[in-house]
């Protein structure tokens, strides 16, 4: 009998968080054998990694927001915060 493959559920942001978390401070305790602390190496750079692609997703989503012109004839900003540039110029030196 052939058995399906169920979609293994992904976990959340904070749950690949968390455990990258336990893994740092399980290996910062030491005391582990080698061959657990290199399989604990390898999950926390796959957690990285994972934690990585997500956030840059999100900050694309966010500049996307943070650009999209409110109305048809306005340009979108080309810089996250370029207002603050030109706010520190107008402001007196101290």
């Amino acid at each position: 009998m052939r058995q399906s493959k169920k979609p293994v559920p992904t976990k959340s942001f904070e749950e690949r968080l968390k455990r990258l978390e336990e893994i740092s401070s399980g290996m910062k305790e030491g005391g582990i054998p080698l061959e657990e602390a290199v399989n604990r190496f390898e999950e926390g750079i796959r957690l990285a990694a994972s934690l990585e692609k997500d956030l840059s997703r999100i900050e694309r989503r966010i500049e996307i927001l943070v650009n999209s012109p409110e109305a048809e004839d306005e340009k979108p900003e080309l810089e996250l915060f370029s207002g603050l540039d030109q706010e520190e110029e107008k402001a007196p030196d101290r």
